[in-house]
């Protein structure tokens, strides 16, 4: 009895099941769209199963079909559990910080910015697995549709939301914490052709606002914030809110977690304590 009990626990997905809700809903609100839903959502018994036929449907072109594609997202999710787990903290914190989000279907089937960020997962599954040619492929792919260029090498963390998302950049050797948001045109890039570590570390909580660049083997601190259109080239401590061309501290934080409350303003911001 207790086996059969745990096998119930282990088997209740509340993303899942508000995502099914939601996919009924839009059905009857917008029956036009009847095909893509159950493709994408009621066709599938497990939210991974939906995330790796989405993925493969967007990603596929006459090189490579969406079956191939499919079965190697497949391959990489049944491997690795928290590929799907970091994708729920995505769809939660899209719907969180982005006041365009209503449902937690609308990035599943709608928000590149999500889809491109679970491209790079599959990617750097591929990547770690010594796979590298495939894992170029998502990224060349999910370049080609997304607009959103993250090399399969880079490091990132769960709840993840990039707003937008249209022209974004991160490099190799970039690593991105959990509970990071940014905005388009934001660029984790590298300085020189030097081998090594050359790409920023952006520690958990960083808001980094839109087209803001961010160069060089440096570190940004934990809930610290970028302004739009600042070209960070130094250190960032924790909780700084940094701006200009090149970027300067210019004040705290304003609260506790900027990536949350995605206030863009300098000084105290609207967030809880």
């Amino acid at each position: 009895m207790a086996e059969v009990a745990k096998k119930n626990i282990t088997q209740v997905d509340p993303v899942w099941e508000r995502i099914v809700g939601e996919a009924e809903d839009l059905i009857a609100k917008e029956p036009i769209l009847g095909g893509l839903v159950h493709s994408s959502v009621l066709h599938h018994a497990r939210f991974s199963k939906a995330l790796s036929y989405r993925i493969a449907l967007k990603l596929s072109s006459d090189e490579m079909p969406a079956q191939i594609l499919r079965e190697i997202a497949d391959e990489a999710l049944s491997s690795d559990k928290s590929i799907a787990r970091a994708a729920r903290a995505d769809i939660v914190a899209v719907f969180d910080r982005d006041p365009a989000c209503h449902t937690f279907i609308q990035p599943l089937l709608f928000f590149k910015g999500y889809q491109a960020v679970q491209s790079y997962r599959i990617a750097h599954w591929l990547w770690q697995h010594g796979r590298n040619e495939m894992a170029y492929f998502f990224q060349m792919r999910a370049s080609e549709v997304y607009g959103v260029d993250i090399h399969p090498g880079a490091k990132i963390g769960q709840g993840i939301m990039i707003d937008h998302a249209h022209s974004v950049v991160i490099g190799e050797t970039a690593v991105v914490g959990d509970n990071v948001s940014m905005l388009h045109s934001v660029t984790l890039g590298g300085t020189g052709k030097a081998d090594g570590i050359r790409h920023p570390t952006i520690e958990d909580g960083v808001l980094i606002g839109a087209g803001a660049k961010v160069l060089g083997n440096i570190t940004i601190g934990h809930c610290s914030k970028i302004a739009a259109g600042s070209v960070v080239l130094h250190e960032v401590p924790a909780c700084k809110t940094v701006a200009g061309v090149p970027a300067k501290v210019v004040g705290e934080a304003g609260c506790d977690q900027p990536s949350q409350s995605m206030d863009h303003y300098f000084g105290d911001c609207d967030c809880d304590d």
